[in-house]
């Protein structure tokens, strides 16, 4: 069973960067497509952004507007979501999660969920 485990999290200011990486344990991470999503309190869980197993990405288009990079190390068995260009929307709980369907955005075709970072945009 895979087991999965977000850091990376903090406050930032308005147009800062941050990094967050989801390592995982427990399974050939390389066979999994891996997806971040995000969720504020009182809302449903979003998708953010999501890469396959051969390394496609796919993003939502309303709130990441390339401003976000999802990328994986397999050799680390590391997920990690680049954000540059902070705005207070982007204030959430972002989680990481692994599932075996390429290309998903929907949160029901993902096996395994991380605990979720923070992360506040604020100035």
């Amino acid at each position: 069973q895979m087991q999965l485990v977000e850091s990376g999290g903090g406050l930032v200011q308005p147009g800062d960067s941050l990094r967050l990486s989801c390592a995982a344990s427990g399974g050939t991470f390389s066979n999994y497509a891996m997806g971040w999503f995000r969720q504020v309190p009182g809302k449903e869980r979003k998708f953010v952004a999501t890469i396959t197993r051969g390394g496609r990405k796919i993003y939502d288009p309303d709130s990441v507007k390339g401003r976000f990079t999802i990328s994986r190390d397999n050799a680390e068995n590391t997920l990690y979501l680049q954000m540059s260009s902070l705005k207070p929307e982007d204030t959430a709980v972002y989680y990481c999660a692994a599932g075996f369907m390429d290309g998903a955005t929907a949160q029901a075709s993902y096996l395994y969920w991380g605990q979720g970072t923070q992360v506040t945009v604020s100035s």
